[in-house]
């Protein structure tokens, strides 16, 4: 019994190691930087009632739960098809969706100006049908539209594992129970995907939360979390605003990715 506790130690020791060097300490370093300012602790309350924090805490996860739900169903539908549907180029198809996992942040959101900035192909096209140039690159619907295209392909791949697993033998034993398309979807489909698509939706929201480079791409009117710990630590050199700033992102992060677990895990077990 000593042996196995001993060997189970010694396995857990690098994981503890890493949470502790890459989580722990540092968060807790953050903590305390964020209360030795010139407001003491009130630095973490300034965060609830500065419009300027407040206001930024709410666009970044409003556009992180916008992107979350718009990946979600995007993803949730080609990648159900994709897996169901072999076609010739398929193939390609998929590895053209996952091309964006090579891009950077700044990448993505220079593409963004590409179609949707001053000189896009967006404005281009509106300017040619309606004598008015759409813009709207450098506000949160571009920012939404950069989140999403670099989103979709870590969820649309994990949907396609998740459908793969799908018996369909539920799915036919519904059809011959009388069940329509939509019910054979909403019983037994995305009951299926349900774990799939938590666990991506977690990762999808951490990474919208705490994106920067997209952001710092198409910083002209844009106000979310990240922006404002930079502009915060650099042009203001308010390290301890900052850092309450960069706590509560992290710790944010952190119970949306857990509380994600245990709910992926849960759905299993029922499902199991």
């Amino acid at each position: 019994m000593r042996h196995e506790t001993r060997r189970l130690i010694l396995l857990l020791l690098p994981a503890g190691i890493v949470f502790a060097a890459f989580f722990l300490l540092p968060m807790a370093r953050l903590f305390f930087i964020g209360g030795s300012g010139k407001t003491g602790w009130a630095a973490y309350a300034a965060i609830l009632t500065d419009d300027l924090y407040l206001g930024s805490l709410v666009s970044t996860f409003a556009v992180a739960a916008a992107t979350t739900a718009a990946t979600l169903i995007i993803s949730g539908i080609s990648g159900v098809f994709l897996q169901r549907h072999k076609f010739p180029g398929n193939a390609l198809l998929v590895s053209m969706l996952t091309f964006p996992l090579a891009f950077p942040g700044v990448v993505i959101g220079f593409m963004v100006i590409m179609l949707a900035g001053r000189q896009g192909l967006i404005g281009q096209v509106t300017q040619a049908l309606t004598g008015e140039k759409l813009v709207f690159a450098y506000t949160l619907s571009g920012l939404f539209m950069g989140y999403v295209y670099f989103s979709i392909p870590r969820t649309i791949l994990t949907v396609m594992a998740a459908a793969e697993k799908l018996d369909p033998k539920l799915e036919e034993a519904a059809r011959s129970l009388g069940a329509s398309p939509w019910r054979v979807l909403m019983d037994v489909i995305i009951p299926g995907l349900k774990p799939a698509f938590i666990s991506a939706g977690a990762i999808c929201f951490a990474t919208a939360v705490g994106a920067f480079g997209t952001a710092f791409t198409l910083a002209a009117r844009i106000n979310v979390l990240p922006m404002v710990i930079y502009t915060e630590f650099t042009l203001s050199a308010n390290i301890a605003m900052a850092a309450a700033l960069s706590f509560v992102l992290g710790i944010v992060t952190w119970l949306v990715l857990a509380l994600a677990r245990t709910a992926a895990g849960s759905s299993v077990a029922a499902a199991g």
